[in-house]
């Protein structure tokens, strides 16, 4: 069995961060940005990200300029992440990775974020996954399944042995799209996720094994 995390509002929050880069970027060009508009950026790539703030405020750029604010985003975002330590890790993720590794199964970050290698060091989390894959590897972004996808294959899994741990619609449906089990995590709710937890406290491999349930939220 393999189980791949998403990693942003799973493994970490570091949606704050995300935040705090794209509304500096915004205000300096002249747009408006607030935290509704940023729970829409969540699950989708920095390109993507930046053509919704910008459809948003009804705005074009060219494309010299769309290169120069992606790229001040991302070096906003990882200034920010030097602020990242393992007290940072979201409650029961130490637990359930610890839970996995004594029942033998696989373990993936599955991810959209080209930052995803540099979080997982900050965390002291890179050495307990068997693989990442994020935006560096992909041409897709969820809720493409290319992302999973290209997981599984890497550590040669069907999806049908694949459960995957999303905190985003985009998320689940690119799980689901990929014919893998999906779990919601979180408080927003969720679609079309088999279970759905608020967070990976007390979850067990026990529990990922009876995942015939259906709509529930614990």
């Amino acid at each position: 069995m393999l189980a791949i995390f998403d990693l942003d509002g799973v493994i970490v929050t570091t949606d704050e961060y995300h935040y705090q880069a794209w509304k500096s970027i915004a205000e300096k060009n002249g747009m408006t940005f607030d935290r509704e508009l940023n729970h829409k950026l969540r699950g989708v790539s920095r390109r993507e990200s930046l053509e919704i703030i910008l459809a948003h405020n009804s705005r074009s750029f060219a494309e010299e300029e769309i290169l120069k604010m992606l790229e001040e985003k991302n070096g906003r975002y990882v200034e920010l992440l030097e602020n990242l330590t393992p007290s940072d890790i979201l409650p029961g993720v130490n637990e359930l990775l610890g839970s996995l590794e004594s029942a033998g199964w696989l373990k993936a970050i599955g991810s959209s974020s080209k930052n995803a290698t540099a979080i997982l060091k900050k965390l002291g989390l890179f050495d307990r996954f068997d693989t990442v894959v994020d935006g560096n590897h992909i041409s897709n972004s969820k809720p493409d399944p290319e992302v999973f996808l290209l997981g599984a294959e890497k550590l040669s899994q069907n999806p049908d042995t694949c459960i995957v741990f999303e905190d985003a619609q985009a998320g689940i449906e690119a799980a689901l799209a990929a014919g893998m089990t999906a779990v919601g995590v979180g408080d927003l709710k969720l679609d079309n996720c088999t279970v759905q937890y608020r967070t990976l406290e007390g979850v067990t491999v026990s529990d990922l094994l009876r995942l015939n349930l259906k709509g529930a939220i614990n």
